[in-house]
């Protein structure tokens, strides 16, 4: 084991959690995984047993007081990013928390405030930076090869059933926070702008088992925006649409566009007797995004390393959650809802 490694604390053994925990156990240099924790013991043990040589904790306050823990990764349901990220700072560890990045922004501007405090990373998870295809797009777009930007385009549409737990809007904020954080960072980035007002609407279509416990419950999404440096934003979402896991970008603008992603998961077309063509679906988000996961696991280790803040901060994480905020109030009440973004933090 090397002594100099950074050791990683994972909070939530869940997809995204054990995504991260495999990086940063075997991909990223100079971290390591030194604990896992999760409260449920089934999940746990089958995290501890895959990576081997990790404490486990079924509460993450005994994570976070393990000395071996210099940072953290926080893959725990929505509504506790708040209360882990303040415990975690409080102690002095370096926080990388996952979208979306708390349910309101009061808990946000209380987390930027509390790392700042401590002096610590605050990283948010939003991978599409880290794409080599954002990347290059966006590289375009900032040299003035499509003009300027006029209008950004974000769909992201998932084909597995929302869980039940995300029925409840107080706990989940809905797909529009589940699902479409990294569209509403997305528009942000290309723009080089904030949402200043939204209009969102948005229904049940796939999920009838929440109709009478949740009716407010939504599994498909619209939300139009404006942007408060010119252009226009429009996201789609869905959850449950079983063709694929779809995932598009368009930016358009004065003179050009620029499109990102695609349905197709590889090369490879089958011609058939029938006449058809045929390829593979891209099937899942850990498939389409899985470098861009293992380049924002590395940015954390070097910004801890360097002593810097991470590419991705509190404040990138805090707008996205005002939009999430302002687009489910537009969706109860029915009108254009303006979006609040004072206090941004860092």
């Amino acid at each position: 084991m090397n002594s100099s490694a950074i050791g990683i604390g994972i909070v939530g053994s869940g997809r995204a959690g054990m995504i991260h925990a495999r990086n940063f156990a075997r991909l990223v240099p100079g971290a390591r995984v030194a604990a896992i924790s999760d409260p449920v013991a089934a999940a746990r043990a089958a995290a501890t047993g895959e990576l081997g040589g990790v404490a486990d904790y079924s509460d993450y306050r005994a994570l976070l007081d393990d000395r071996s823990v210099q940072g953290i990764l926080i893959a725990a349901p929505t509504a506790l990013h708040h209360e882990i990220t303040l415990a975690a700072t409080g102690r002095g560890k370096h926080v990388f928390c996952e979208k979306p990045m708390a349910m309101n922004s009061a808990e946000c501007d209380a987390m930027i405030t509390a790392a700042d405090k401590a002096g610590v990373i605050l990283q948010i998870g939003f991978m599409r930076r880290f794409d080599d295809h954002f990347r290059a797009a966006h590289e375009r777009v900032q040299a003035g090869e499509i003009g300027d930007v006029v209008l950004v385009k974000s769909c992201t549409h998932g084909p597995t059933y929302p869980k039940p737990w995300m029925f409840d809007l107080a706990q989940s904020n809905g797909p529009l926070a589940e699902v479409c954080s990294h569209d509403i960072d997305t528009v942000r980035w290309f723009t080089g702008g904030e949402f200043t007002e939204v209009y969102a609407i948005a229904g049940n279509y796939r999920t009838p088992e929440a109709r009478q416990s949740h009716p407010d419950f939504y599994d498909q999404i619209l939300l139009s925006a404006r942007i408060s440096n010119g252009p226009q934003g429009c996201i789609t979402g869905a959850q449950g649409v079983q063709y694929a896991y779809d995932s598009r970008v368009e930016i358009i603008g004065t003179h050009g566009l620029i499109s990102i992603g695609n349905l197709n998961a590889g090369t490879t077309v089958i011609c058939t007797r029938e006449k058809e063509l045929r390829r593979p679906a891209v099937v899942s988000w850990t498939q389409l995004y899985r470098d861009a996961y293992l380049a924002e696991d590395i940015e954390f280790i070097t910004a801890i390393r360097e002593q810097r803040p991470a590419g991705v901060t509190g404040r990138d994480g805090r707008a996205a959650v005002a939009v999430v905020n302002a687009g489910n109030r537009s969706i109860l009440e029915r009108r254009p809802v303006g979006v609040t973004n004072e206090k941004p933090g860092k």
